[in-house]
């Protein structure tokens, strides 16, 4: 049986159409929340530390090999004694030979009264030396139920501790 011309075009029309209303799809709407994470790193207080490396070899966020597990306290402002509303929980892994790259897991568990019991999780690779590192939100419970996003981390001080804004942006469907 040939195609003739006309069955021809009109599959290609409906082809058009398809992919064309399949682009123009409704994106979900976008929430951008902003949130700091208080890193203290030394002293009896320290919300990051390592747990374990290769024998023989300075156990640091720049030594291949080791990983080090994170408890910060998330706030909402730079401010370590503004308002906490929950903590970021998980594991940095330093992944690359030159101790240049982590692998992040994080949770970011909520306990204030607005995403009390909600999560939202992180995932993905950091370059330690760039001001601004992009990782991918994956997924989330609660309030953040089927999240999906990324998140850009800044480092915004590094005295005692280090504070890192966090810029949340998420397509919550």
């Amino acid at each position: 049986m040939a195609t003739t011309p006309i069955k021809i075009i009109s599959y290609s029309i409906l082809l058009f159409i398809t992919i064309s209303i399949a682009n123009g799809k409704v994106q979900p709407p976008q929430s951008t929340l902003v949130f700091y994470l208080q890193d203290v790193r030394k002293g009896p207080k320290a919300t990051v530390s390592p747990i374990i490396g290769i024998n023989g070899k300075v156990w640091s966020y720049n030594t291949f090999g080791t990983i080090l597990v994170v408890d910060d306290p998330i706030t909402i402002s730079p401010s370590s004694y503004s308002t906490q509303i929950g903590r970021a929980q998980g594991i940095i892994t330093v992944t690359s030979q030159d101790g240049t790259n982590v692998n992040i897991v994080l949770s970011l568990v909520f306990n204030n009264a607005q995403y009390t019991s909600s999560t939202l999780e992180i995932q993905g690779t950091s370059c330690q030396r760039d001001n601004l590192r992009e990782l991918g939100v994956v997924s989330g419970t609660g309030r953040f139920r089927f999240a999906r996003g990324f998140a850009v981390f800044e480092t915004i001080s590094t005295y005692s501790q280090s504070v890192i804004r966090l810029n949340v942006t998420l397509a919550i469907p």
